[in-house]
């Protein structure tokens, strides 16, 4: 398929779903019955979410999603992680197999028409990482080069729509792409900067030339159409959390490492759900 198909197809397939009234959403009081949380989290998009060597979820948002599990039932392992991809997270919430979607899901006006989205508790801007040795640090000298992106992401969105002209090599997973970048498959990676920084710590090799692209976007909870119980517990919880500052002291447990002592947080957090 072309650059933007499979993202346009997923959306669509959302569309139809939610169209023909496929599943209704789990109610928080049907949630309750249940006696667990169902939330879809990411496997390989460390430090946000991701499997450690034990096999245990690790990670930014999953220390939310169990602070979310808490405070509904008063324990914080009531949950049930179901592991995602990017155009996973679509599929998801249309079919009904997951309450929420807490996996590094930036709130766009395409997809809000689809799925409500909760207050934000990151925030984001696209940004390009590329070797030190040919460092790539303004769009124009990506000009007959290959950019790497990841499927279903903003920032596949963003080049294909604003710059059509750059030719992009596009993967599944996150893991991918930065293999990928190594491998020098591309001359740059395109990702939220939340990702970017993070890896550009961890491999300093490597730089973000271009820190911010486009508008800054929310990073938030979503859940599918009409759920307002549920989506009016999350927003509550996300309001009475800024009283103790939880998105920072999150960073401070599970970012900082991955970030560096540069990093400040308000970069990248967001208490009480404003930006």
């Amino acid at each position: 398929m072309g650059k933007l198909k499979l993202c346009a197809l997923a959306l669509a397939l959302a569309f139809f779903a939610i169209g023909c009234g496929k599943k209704e959403p789990n109610g928080l009081e049907i949630i309750k019955k249940r006696g667990f949380l169902q939330i879809a989290v990411m496997g390989d998009d460390p430090p946000f979410g991701y499997i450690d060597h034990r096999g245990k979820n690790q990670g930014f948002e999953i220390v939310f999603a169990k602070r979310l599990a808490y405070e509904l039932f008063g324990d914080s392992s009531k949950i049930e992680f179901i592991i995602v991809d990017p155009i996973g997270r679509f599929d998801v919430l249309t079919n009904g197999k997951a309450d929420v979607v807490i996996a590094n899901f930036t709130n766009t006006p395409e997809r809000a028409k689809i799925f409500d989205f909760a207050h934000p508790y990151m925030k984001a801007s696209i940004s390009v990482i590329s070797p030190k040795t040919t460092p790539i640090r303004d769009l124009s000298e990506l000009a007959g080069k290959k950019l790497i992106v990841l499927k279903g992401t903003t920032s596949e969105k963003y080049f294909s729509e604003k710059h059509p002209e750059i030719e992009l090599v596009t993967f599944g997973r996150i893991d991918e792409t930065f293999i990928a970048l190594k491998d020098g498959r591309g001359a740059a990676l395109a990702q939220d900067n939340t990702v970017t920084f993070a890896w550009a710590n961890e491999n300093p090799a490597f730089e973000v030339g271009i820190s911010s692209l486009g508008s800054v976007e929310g990073i938030a909870p979503a859940l599918k159409k009409g759920n307002t119980e549920l989506l009016n517990f999350i927003n509550k919880t996300i309001e009475d959390l800024a009283e103790e500052q939880f998105f920072h002291k999150d960073f401070e447990a599970t970012l900082r490492a991955f970030m560096g002592p540069k990093a400040n947080p308000d970069d990248f957090v967001v208490e009480g759900g404003k930006i």
